[in-house]
């Protein structure tokens, strides 16, 4: 019977270098596989200031949380462009839009879709 009185062999540490590459390769994959989203931009016409001439009837917007209001009455949010209509003469008259506390970005954004795409581009947001 013999013993084996010599050392242990020392634990070989393993190589952090493959792992590290793989890191960068991973890296390097999924920054030129994702897609870098375009800004999106509402256009919202600005520069009237108080100077700016008002024609025709009072047209506020109130956007609510639940609700729209025209002029201090509720209209449903597809209704609003043919509410719209018998309070301007052209697609340039000016709509005041007017957020009350607790009505999201959404939520005005969604308005001012509506009123674009029924023609109306002449968009003032107020606080």
């Amino acid at each position: 019977m013999s013993l084996n009185l010599s050392p242990p062999a020392p634990r070989r540490k393993p190589s952090l270098t493959p792992m590290i590459d793989v890191v960068f390769l991973l890296l390097v994959f999924f920054m030129l596989a994702s897609r870098f989203g375009q800004d999106v931009t509402l256009p919202v016409a600005g520069g009237g200031g108080a100077g700016a001439d008002w024609s025709g009837p009072p047209r506020l917007v109130d956007i609510r949380p639940g609700a729209v209001a025209l002029n201090g009455v509720e209209v449903a949010l597809s209704d609003l462009p043919a509410a719209l209509a018998p309070l301007t003469d052209s697609p340039a008259d000016p709509v005041v839009l007017r957020p009350s506390e607790g009505a999201d970005l959404q939520r005005v954004i969604a308005v001012m879709e509506a009123l674009a795409g029924a023609g109306l581009d002449q968009l003032i947001l107020v606080e």
